[in-house]
């Protein structure tokens, strides 16, 4: 079946792509034959000195502006055009947009006014006479100061050498793999072995395994992002009592197959891919970018292979498809390099279009390959053996391809783009519309604007306004058209790549300069990983090639990367300690042979992330406990010899996430496309805001709507990472503003009422209450000790002093940033109270309520909730 996408029938922002592509990387011709010497007089005289005069102000690199991605300072700027497509065809007048926009025949130019009517004849006699023009580009050439004998050093480094592990381990390796499901067998996998090893040499002795109860917590949150619910407890605890081993195998294989591990491990990966739902600067909605992210967590659910994962983001368009569902599938994959932040409101095409370029290169070479490439655009890098001409040879692969980000043009948004059509309609319809009325619409605003131009003399003036409002209502139109089937359906839309349809070789470009222009360079691979084959042809971008360049076994870093992250989520902190930076500015591993033996056991267990994560987790290292030592501590403070478990804070999803089960309002089930898709093309500022989103959103958190630069508050105070860029990791910052927001936000109290609503409901005695509390926010039950004061808790309970049946209510204020916080008397009255003052609804709870309201807080707002040990 050949499965080809339809495009939008816009073909001015098609040939735009081509032809900036073309302007900014493809090196100008030898001189061609331009013209008698009468001719080239007739052009000094005649057209020069109108193109100064008229043209070069928006459109000349000495004026530094190519508005519409137009030059015409020199020949080939002119017959290369810009936006949309060349601006002279030699010859022919009638096919020439320069002569259409100097006669405001669809376009106007100069804007202002028209050009006098005798040189609009002189610039038609020169059209047809080819054109003559001797103005020819001249080009620089940029020699690399890195050497072939640099490369040659750098390849020496230690992450750009395959992972080996030794006779030993290949041969454990080899036994697994006769075994059925080729598994290690739990509680003595060679991950134990290394990092015993090491804790031997230095004479430190590991933690002893972590309670049952423990572990369980640090398995859930872990593998699925969620606490482990009181039956779960209880049937963990039983399982434990009659076999350990038996009872953590089964729980492992258990959470690794719920959906809910792919809500909580595509999140990993879609802070790799900087996965946003606008574009951030001139902040435009993408209304179609749950689909990479719904793609995402299917793949993850799926256990999709690594390097199939990598290779559909990176060409999943020029993967072969058996049924429509797969090759949809295989364009929305593409997604991670469209739905990165876009410069909407640069003028300057060819400053977005290498932009767009460099952002795309940055996250792939960060995220899949650990090595920071983005450094070579201007430069040859400043400390891995990466020249200039490696980071052009990759931009070539870019310019060869179209992204599809879809975003309308209008406002500040000077670059608008087109979107991919799928093969399958969504699910949900969202009605019909007339596509005849559209049409109808449309032609009545072009006949009222030809009428206008109509009424124009040479030399005279327009109404700007109003033509503006015209095209503006025009192109309004044309969009919603856009969108619509034959039959006034909706169409099926997404972000993604696709080839363009002309393949060139980069330039590259002096200190970066679009304007700055030097010699070709050949789409191809970095020089420093000369063991991984790489051909592209004349035929194709390369974007195939270098998705198999990626997930080569040959490729030293991809399989590294990926399981030093994977090691991360799982042990706390990662093996390298720069996990977007292998190159020589970044850190050592902790342990390479650890990190060597996890990447090649990663490839041959057919890059499956699950398995990787199983023997992880059933190792004797994960599962110990974080108990302290102050011996070893002595010896290893930072605990890279791995003696013990790293205790760490919940994100801001978990904690989220977490807050919402314990008040029983957590949906599980998965949301239908996003609250961004309702907005529709929008764009975040005075009208629309993140406040427009519904702050009761009960779905996951993987669901909620990430806009760049205006982040929801509990995602923004806890960490949760700059989707402008490829995050290496989260941090885990303790500031006062968590804390304010625990005991004084609106999200926090309303769980708080609905987790103690939830109790009363199910359990009639305040001991019940406790217990069952207590095992909700720690997974374990209360000591002794905290069930006496708990329950003392309740005994000496007061209401609040200004009413005796209602809590006064605590708005939040915020403040820049977002942070939420309340008045000096209202965080006075919240410690003296130790808990919630305000109530979701405007019903009066009794004393016992609120009592319980207060504590389920308590709770809520302690460390031991917000620490995974």
């Amino acid at each position: 079946m050949n499965h080809r996408i339809e495009q939008q029938k816009q073909p001015c922002r098609t040939i735009w792509a081509i032809c900036i592509a073309g302007l900014l990387f493809c090196p100008v011709a030898e001189a061609q034959q331009v013209g008698t010497e009468k001719q080239l007089k007739f052009f000094e005289s005649k057209i020069r000195p109108a193109l100064v005069k008229y043209c070069y102000q928006c459109h000349s690199v000495e004026e530094g502006d190519s508005r519409a991605g137009l030059l015409v300072d020199t020949r080939d700027a002119l017959l290369q055009g810009g936006d949309s497509g060349a601006a002279i065809v030699p010859g022919k007048p009638d096919e020439s947009l320069l002569w259409e926009a100097i006669n405001w025949d669809g376009y106007e130019m100069p804007p202002s006014q028209k050009m006098p009517a005798s040189v609009i004849a002189d610039f038609k006699t020169w059209i047809e006479m080819g054109a003559p023009d001797p103005r020819e580009r001249k080009l620089q050439n940029v020699t690399s100061k890195i050497t072939q004998a640099d490369i040659e050093r750098g390849r020496r480094h230690w992450a750009f050498q395959s992972p080996k592990i030794d006779d030993e381990d290949s041969q454990l390796q080899q036994e697994a793999g006769a075994r059925p499901n080729r598994r290690l067998p739990a509680g003595s996998t060679q991950i134990d072995s290394i990092v015993s090893t090491k804790l031997r040499h230095e004479g430190l002795t590991p933690s002893l395994p972590a309670d049952a109860l423990t572990l369980l917590r640090r398995l859930n949150f872990d593998l699925i992002g969620l606490p482990p619910t009181s039956d779960e407890i209880t049937a963990f605890k039983s399982d434990w009592d009659r076999d350990a081993q038996t009872a953590i195998t089964s729980k492992v294989d258990e959470l690794l197959s719920s959906l809910q591990y792919g809500e909580r491990w595509g999140r990993h990966w879609m802070d790799v891919a900087r996965y946003a739902e606008s574009s951030g600067m001139y902040n435009t909605t993408f209304p179609h970018a749950w689909r990479y992210r719904d793609y995402v967590i299917d793949s993850f659910n799926d256990d999709t292979p690594y390097d199939q994962f990598i290779t559909e983001q990176i060409a999943g368009d020029l993967l072969p498809a058996a049924t429509d569902e797969q090759w949809q599938e295989n364009l929305i994959a593409t997604g991670f390099l469209a739905v990165g932040m876009k410069r909407l409101n640069e003028r300057n095409p060819r400053q977005f279009t290498a932009d767009m370029v460099d952002e795309q290169i940055d996250t792939l070479t960060q995220g899949v390959l650990g090595i920071t490439v983005s450094c070579a655009r201007c430069h040859d890098h400043k400390f891995d053996p990466i020249p200039a001409r490696d980071y052009y040879a990759l931009a070539g692969i870019f310019q060869s391809s179209t992204t599809f980000y879809g975003t309308k043009s209008g406002g500040q948004n000077h670059r608008p783009g087109d979107l991919l059509l799928l093969p399958i309609l969504d699910p949900v319809a969202s009605g019909r519309q007339s596509v005849a009325k559209i049409e109808a619409q449309m032609q009545s605003l072009r006949k009222e604007r030809a009428s206008m131009r109509s009424s124009i003399e040479p030399g005279g003036e327009k109404d700007a306004k109003a033509f503006a409002r015209l095209r503006r209502r025009e192109a309004s139109l044309a969009g919603e058209l856009s969108n619509l089937n034959a039959d006034g359906t909706q169409k099926t839309f997404g972000m993604g790549v696709q080839e363009a349809g002309e393949f060139i070789n980069a330039s590259i470009l002096v200190a970066g300069d679009v304007d700055q222009p030097a010699q070709e360079v050949p789409r191809g691979f970095l020089q420093v990983l000369d063991s991984v084959h790489f051909e592209v042809t004349d035929e194709s971008s390369g974007r195939e090639a270098l998705a198999k360049a990626l997930v080569s076994k040959d490729n030293p870093l991809t399989a590294r990367v990926m399981v030093n992250r994977i090691w991360m989520h799982l042990l706390g902190r990662p093996l390298v300690a720069t996990p977007n930076n292998f190159g020589m500015a970044g850190m050592e591993p902790e342990n390479q042979e650890l990190l060597d033996y996890l990447a090649v056991r990663f490839m041959q267990e057919d890059w499956s992330i699950k398995t990787l994560i199983r023997e992880i987790t059933l190792s004797n290292t994960y599962q110990r406990s974080a108990t302290y030592n102050e011996q070893n501590y002595l010896v290893d403070p930072e605990n890279r010899l791995l003696w013990r478990a790293n205790p760490r804070q919940l994100d801001a999803e978990a904690l989220r996430d977490a807050t919402l089960m314990m008040a029983a309002q957590l949906e599980l089930q998965p949301p239908s496309g996003s609250e961004v898709t309702q907005l529709g093309d929008t764009k975040f500022g005075r009208t629309q805001s993140i406040e427009k989103f519904d702050q009761d959103n009960p779905h996951r958190s993987v669901y909620l709507p990430i806009i760049r630069d205006e982040l929801q508050e509990s995602l923004q105070l806890f960490d949760f990472p700059d989707p402008n860029v490829s995050s290496a990791g989260r941090s885990g910052s303790i500031i006062p503003t968590q804390a304010l927001y625990l005991m004084n936000g609106e999200f926090i109290v309303k769980q708080a009422h609905s987790m103690a609503t939830n109790l009363m409901k199910q359990f009639p005695t305040t001991s019940e209450q406790v217990r069952h509390a207590f095992l909700l926010a720690y997974g374990r039950p209360a000591t002794a000790e905290e069930f006496r004061a708990s329950v003392q808790f309740f005994k000496d309970f007061r209401s609040p002093q200004t009413s005796s049946s209602t809590a006064p209510a605590i708005t939040p204020r915020r403040r820049r940033g977002g942070a939420a916080s309340a008045s000096p008397q209202a965080i006075r009255r919240n410690r003296r109270q130790s808990g919630p003052t305000s109530t979701p609804s405007s019903g009066a709870p009794n004393r016992q309520q609120l009592a319980l309201a207060v504590f389920c807080q308590t709770l809520m707002a302690s460390a031991e909730f917000r620490i995974l040990d």
